[in-house]
């Protein structure tokens, strides 16, 4: 069965679904566009450029309302928000390429359940639970053996929008009428949560925990005097507003732990889907609450992944399998046949070692390779690369992101160390769970509570990135190095030869590798202090001939 399937609302994505595997996702906001971008008819027409049938089925989530009232009536081609019923689910016709394929659209809510399940390890016939949580909801649910859903409850409305609106009661510039969070808060407040040092609200404090919780609660705009409320207007590098970040995040975690503690049976596997799943440090909570017999978080726990989880509906609905097989690196490949100015860069190829050396030299390289990762974690295949080190490579980090200094940068850890340098005994392979770092070497990618978003790597997850992990170890005796993404700030992966040309020279980058191709800059002065100190002569490496030592 082949499955076109598309989110229209925003962190879009058009996903190509083949006998139960994900062939492809093209997500919106991929190749330097806006980040939560809608799709557009270009990411549509790529999507069926890349077809090689026509589909079966064609799949549409729910995004914009379709209420059932006389008042309010909206599109008739796809369902609501909410819903999870057979009645949440339309089948019809439609034509494509002058041919006759079926038609299938389900609730947005319905998406998020599918994902994390159908990309889970959880055996059909298992019973198990959901929770989805995001901007709109925040919701527990029930899968049983014949993969049905129920909803157990409604926990509390907006965790999401409730969560990063804090960020906006200390930002200044943040209208406090506005009702939702802006997007890109809620992982600006989790950095910040991690700086908190005490865990005790003050008085003041627990009214405003009272009220940002409040079943009711409708907006900083709706307190009776926001600007008499703790921290407001702080600023972010306030130190009492960083510690009520992590009191609040606790309490809001809490809120959901009580329910599940006191309401789910024990022992059964989670899936977690919504934005919220992309909080490494609530993830970790789950697991060590021990109620649960697995929890699974998809790389996709956002709307990104609401394409994938209709196709998968969809497959249930007409083949009766709620499962599908996956691969994280399902992107797009990277466009190298753009115009650059490829005469300010030296160019060769490089084997792992010589990578190695240059990023044991302190320099700081973009990453390309193979497929682009699908979901909003950089997973080294459009990535940044540095040495893991010192505090002041973070810092530099952040200035080439264009981003705050309180922001961390993650790690890459071969599967091998992982144990030893951040207690992870077991895999972790797309940068959803928070462990402790147990060296003080590492302090790049250690945050300021001791912790380190891992991402695990093995041959079989990422072998180019294995690779250059292992010659790393070979020289400086850790297969560990910096990640972060490799992105414009505000938009969402590069994937093309000019927009990653332009990144290098405006935002200092000394250099960038492609699928193994060295391209770097000829007035970066940490490549020209490290031709100075280093090395021998050989072809192909610069005026004078130097290059790196093989």
């Amino acid at each position: 069965m082949k499955i076109l399937s598309y989110n229209p609302g925003h962190d879009g994505a058009v996903v190509s679904l083949i006998d139960g595997r994900l062939e492809l996702s093209i997500e919106a906001e991929k190749d330097s566009n806006y980040r939560y971008s809608s799709i557009s008819g270009s990411n549509v027409l790529h999507a069926v450029g890349e077809l090689q049938d026509i589909p079966d089925v064609i799949c549409m989530g729910g995004w914009w309302p379709r209420d059932h009232h006389e008042s309010v009536v909206g599109s008739t081609n796809h369902v609501s928000y909410r819903g999870i019923g057979d009645e949440d689910i339309i089948v019809g016709e439609r034509r494509f390429l002058q041919k006759t394929t079926r038609y299938f659209s389900s609730s947005h809510e319905r998406s998020h359940i599918l994902c994390a399940f159908g990309m889970s390890s959880v055996p059909v016939g298992t019973p198990c639970y959901a929770l989805v949580w995001e901007g709109e909801l925040g919701a527990f649910y029930e899968i049983d053996e014949a993969s049905n859903i129920r909803l157990i409850a409604d926990v509390l409305d907006e965790p999401g929008n409730r969560y990063g609106q804090l960020y906006g009661l200390a930002d200044p510039t943040f209208l406090k009428d506005w009702k939702h969070a802006r997007l890109s808060d809620a992982g600006k407040l989790m950095a910040l949560a991690s700086f908190s040092t005490r865990s005790t609200p003050t008085a003041k404090e627990r009214k405003l925990l009272e009220f940002l919780l409040d079943p009711n609660y409708q907006g900083l705009g709706s307190h009776e005097d926001i600007t008499g409320v703790p921290h407001y207007n702080a600023g972010f590098n306030d130190p009492e507003f960083r510690n009520f970040a992590g009191i609040y995040s606790d309490a809001l975690f809490e809120k959901f732990h009580r329910f599940a503690r006191e309401t789910l049976k024990p022992n059964r596997p989670l899936v977690i889907a919504g934005g919220c799943g992309l909080n490494c440090d609530w993830n970790t909570k789950w697991k060590q609450t021990g109620l649960f017999s697995d929890v699974f978080v998809p790389p996709v726990a956002n709307d990104s992944g609401s394409a994938i989880g209709t196709a998968i509906d969809a497959q249930l609905y007409f083949s009766g399998n709620p499962k599908v097989e996956w691969d994280v690196y399902s992107g797009l490949l990277f466009q190298s046949n753009g115009t650059f100015e490829a005469d300010r860069y030296n160019v060769c190829d490089l084997e792992f070692a010589e990578i190695a050396e240059l990023l044991e030299n302190d320099l700081i390289l973009g990453w390309v390779s193979g497929r682009y990762e699908i979901g909003p974690r950089a997973l080294g295949n459009r990535s940044i690369l540095a040495s893991p080190f010192d505090d002041s490579t973070r810092e530099r980090l952040n200035e080439i992101k264009q981003r705050e200094q309180f922001r961390p940068i993650a790690p890459i850890c071969l599967m091998e160390d992982a144990a030893r340098l951040f207690g992870c005994h077991q895999e972790s392979p797309h940068m959803l769970y928070t462990y402790k770092a147990t060296t003080d070497a590492l302090a790049a990618v250690t945050h300021v509570n001791g912790t380190a978003r891992i991402q695990t790597v093995t041959p079989s997850s990422n072998q180019n990135l294995h690779g250059l992990l292992t010659a790393f170890k070979a020289r400086t005796g850790y297969g560990v190095l910096c990640n972060t993404s490799l992105n414009f700030n505000g938009k969402g992966f590069i994937n093309n030869i000019a927009d990653l040309d332009a990144y290098a020279v405006r935002h200092g980058l000394d250099g960038f590798i492609i699928d193994g191709r060295a391209y770097l800059l000829k007035d970066s002065k940490r490549y020209q202090a490290y031709l100075e100190t280093a090395y021998i002569s050989a072809p192909g490496f610069g005026a004078d001939d130097r290059s790196l030592r093989t």
